[in-house]
């Protein structure tokens, strides 16, 4: 059999409950670990964790502000509510920072929340968003998908009638920087979803925690890209793994298992607060004794 091959290392920072300055040290820090190759940010509007009145940035101006404080990290959010912006705008930012980044953007999106996480649904009412089902949601984020694919890489307006979005002479320019498009990450783990991932992702992300579901998950998405007539090796499977400070075995415990289930891209999400040189200890800790 051919060696495994290493998995990718890459940092989750929430931006809730902590201040910006904090943030960017984490990153900053990050950038001058080669060990560290990619950070994420998540896209809430309100806490969902701790506090309910407590500070939560808007994800893709702070990613934008992040990309212009880094040099080789790969960046991107863990991932964008496809509920909160429409398509077209959405694809005007995400080439924004593409270009700010020197393409560096690994492009990631969902169906955003369901109902049954009562502090992410209050946000929709709180900034006047519309709340559909899920089944709504998972068909506007295939519409979406397909849109900001053709919004990067099209040179001539065009005109799309879905059923959820409607556009008249769309057109995007500037262009991103990295050709065709930047990477496409789309994260979730229901079925509907993962039909979504199988036309349309280069990377597929799911929250880790139970890995015996994340494989059954993946062995679903191979499935549904054997449907579609697509090789399933050709969309990198990443999971979000929590970072214990108190118990790091348990973490690296946790990668191994995540990484024997075929798991190449590896998210290490850190809770606030974080400790002085949290990114150093990271890579000496965790990554190093995970992947020698």
């Amino acid at each position: 059999m051919p060696p495994t091959p290493r998995p990718s290392f890459g940092i989750m920072t929430a931006p809730s409950q902590v201040d910006y300055h904090d943030v960017l040290r984490v990153w900053r820090d990050a950038d001058t670990i080669p060990a560290i190759e990619h950070a994420w940010l998540y896209d809430h509007l309100m806490p969902i964790f701790g506090d309910p009145s407590g500070p939560t940035y808007e994800g893709w101006t702070l990613l934008a502000a992040l990309a212009a404080q880094t040099r080789r990290l790969r960046l991107g959010l863990l991932v964008t509510s496809n509920r909160f912006r429409p398509p077209a705008m959405l694809a005007k930012m995400a080439a924004t920072v593409d270009v700010v980044s020197g393409g560096r953007l690994n492009f990631g999106i969902g169906a955003g929340s369901r109902p049954s996480y009562p502090l992410a649904r209050r946000e929709y009412d709180a900034h006047g968003l519309p709340y559909h089902d899920f089944t709504d949601s998972v068909g506007s984020l295939a519409e979406a998908c397909t849109i900001i694919r053709r919004l990067w890489t099209e040179s001539e307006p065009f005109d799309f009638h879905g059923t959820h979005h409607r556009l008249a002479g769309a057109y995007g320019n500037p262009k991103p920087v990295q050709r065709p498009y930047p990477p496409i990450l789309i994260g979730g783990r229901s079925a509907a979803v993962l039909r979504v991932v199988a036309e349309h992702a280069d990377l597929w992300n799911i929250p880790g925690g139970d890995i015996a579901d994340a494989a059954s998950r993946s062995a679903l998405l191979d499935r549904y890209c054997a449907e579609a007539g697509r090789d399933p090796a050709t969309i990198t499977r990443s999971i979000h793994l929590p970072v214990s400070y108190d118990q790091p075995g348990a973490t690296r415990a946790a990668i191994s298992a995540a990484v024997d289930a075929g798991f190449g891209h590896i998210v290490l999400g850190l809770s606030t607060p974080y400790p002085a040189d949290v990114a150093h200890w990271v890579a000496a800790e965790i990554i190093s004794t995970t992947a020698s």
